[in-house]
């Protein structure tokens, strides 16, 4: 496949985010802003909290559709065609203290402060709350190895670098309040402000009406805590913006092309689209996405805890597995929890597996190619993964680990599967799913299991079939056994409807579940004797 192909099939691809991508190319016909400016994609972050799923499925998807849009204009990542800014907004004020955080008075008594100044509660070297909250998202954007550019609110606006669109939100100031005002309450209207001063006092963000003294020369007017007359500075980390009007004038002096947003900021973007064009600026790209729902299909919640986070996941799943689950429809609302783990990791493998097959539209549309370019996995217009699978599913190594119940444990899983695939490495990536797999199963599988006894035709069933594992060898092909276990089941004097009946009693009988994996396949990892043992103990039940 040669580059020229790959920006064909991409500018016509229906995978979302080349059809993102394709907005940004209308917006950029040749790929590039004037005089060549790269193309800037932004994400957004509060550091009131530690970064969490949230966080990164926005960094992901909107990386996906920067490398989409890469791949449309012919370029690489190293061809600094594009820019992926992950801002922090840590000159926000403190609003209220956070339930999952050490010292919880020492941040009471920094309410209102910027979150740059607020003192650091946990015991590290960072000398702000920020700075540490800031520091944790760096480091968890790292591990995932996603390529960007941080950006902090409390360096743009202390060193002087918003100044100059501070001083346009201070010349369009009346005309940011004719868009704003009618959309606030009247209590807050008596109030409301663009520009929120910090008091030269106490340090403290204020909610006060502002007024504008010189806007070229950064001049404002307010009444301080105390009641006395302040005249002062809005420049130079002396006042930060209300969260609409901050938006948009990030959006206008930093020039953003591109920016993905929840279901819940669809307000807020409607009038921080208005107030970047009264600034003189564009409203960027960007989809609305859909929240995340837990399994009871309620909203997720950071002060409800019914969410999942990225730890839980990687602690039954694999980082790929993460991606591949966030990557369909992300105008869908998605449920989140520990229970879509296993599928969305043998899902992901499924496609892995067959994306090297695949004619260039179809791969185009696979979340693997897009989940491997999205870092500069693969060079050029390469596909990764050609031929990638793994030995065994990763439901199969559940039902391995499941069955052995409480013994199960890594080592013993890697017995079994060093048996099962002979002398070939077992494969870092099943190495992974070992331990996820011995810990889910432990915590979401063990608990549950319940073995019925089988009904008399069921037994004789399983009879039939411990006759046929006493003469077979443990070296038997896992089709074989496949085989014959279907045989057995579609025959007469058994009275099963359907083969379906029959694999529902394999389940529940020998396993404890009401699902189960591909029986032959079981049978040649977990071995013929110990199959046979398990039918002999549902027997004799």
């Amino acid at each position: 496949m040669s580059m020229n192909d790959l920006i064909e099939a991409a500018r016509v691809s229906k995978a979302w985010p080349f059809q993102e991508a394709q907005r940004l190319l209308k917006r950029y016909p040749d790929g590039a802003k004037p005089a060549g400016a790269p193309v800037l994609f932004e994400t957004g972050y509060g550091p009131s909290g530690l970064p969490h799923i949230g966080t990164f499925q926005e960094v992901l998807r909107t990386t996906l559709v920067r490398r989409a849009f890469e791949a449309m204009i012919g370029a690489r990542p190293e061809d600094g065609k594009t820019r992926l800014v992950a801002f922090s907004d840590d000159m926000d004020g403190l609003r209220k203290v956070p339930d999952n955080v050490p010292n919880r008075e020492l941040l009471q008594e920094n309410l209102h402060l910027p979150l740059s100044r607020v003192a650091n509660p946990f015991d590290s070297e960072y000398q702000s709350f920020a700075a540490h909250n800031n520091a944790m998202l760096r480091e968890f954007l790292d591990r995932f190895g996603f390529q960007y550019e941080f950006i902090a609110a409390s360096d743009m606006y202390n060193g002087g670098k918003f100044d100059d669109a501070l001083r346009q939100v201070l010349r369009k100031n009346q005309d940011i309040l004719d868009i704003m005002l009618p959309t606030l309450r009247e209590e807050r209207r008596q109030t409301y402000s663009p520009v929120l001063p910090v008091s030269p006092a106490t340090g403290r963000v204020l909610q006060v009406p502002v007024e504008v003294v010189d806007a070229d020369a950064g001049l404002i007017r307010f009444t301080d805590e105390d009641g006395t007359t302040v005249e002062q500075s809005a420049l130079g980390g002396n006042s930060k913006l209300q969260w609409k009007v901050d938006w948009a004038m990030r959006w206008y002096a930093l020039g953003v092309d591109y920016e993905m947003y929840g279901k819940d900021l669809t307000d807020s973007g409607v009038q921080s689209g208005k107030i970047v064009k009264v600034l003189g600026g564009r409203k960027p790209e960007g989809l609305i996405y859909e929240l995340f729902l837990d399994q009871n299909g309620e909203k997720i919640s950071k002060s409800k805890g019914n969410g999942l986070t990225i730890e839980q996941w990687l602690q039954y799943g694999s980082e790929e597995s993460l991606g591949f689950y966030i990557f369909p429809n992300p105008k869908s609302a998605k449920q989140l929890h520990v229970g879509v783990i296993p599928r969305a990791v043998d899902d992901y493998w499924s496609f892995r597996e067959r994306l090297s097959d695949q004619e260039l539209d179809k791969q185009l549309g696979n979340p693997v190619w897009h989940l491997a370019r999205a870092n500069g996995g693969f060079e050029g217009s390469q596909a990764p993964g050609a031929g990638d699978s793994l030995p065994v599913t990763y439901g199969l190594l559940l039902n391995l680990a499941s069955v052995l119940g409480a013994e199960a444990t890594e080592e013993s899983l890697r017995d079994y599967l060093a048996s099962y695939i002979g002398g070939d490495e077992i494969p870092r990536e099943l190495e992974v799913l070992i331990g996820t797999a011995v810990a889910y199963t432990r915590d979401y599988i063990v608990p549950t299991l319940s073995k019925r006894a089988p009904t008399p035709n069921e037994a004789e069933a399983l009879r039939a079939l411990d006759a046929y594992l006493a003469d077979t060898p443990e070296d038997a092909a896992a089709d074989d056994l496949q085989t014959e276990v279907y045989e057995i089941g579609k025959r007469e004097e058994y009275g099963f409807e359907s083969l379906r009946d029959w694999f529902k009693a394999l389940y529940q009988t020998l396993l404890g579940s009401d699902q189960g994996p591909r029986m032959g396949s079981f049978i040649a990892l977990y071995g013929v004797a110990n199959t046979r043992a398990l039918i002999a103990d549902a027997l004799e039940r």
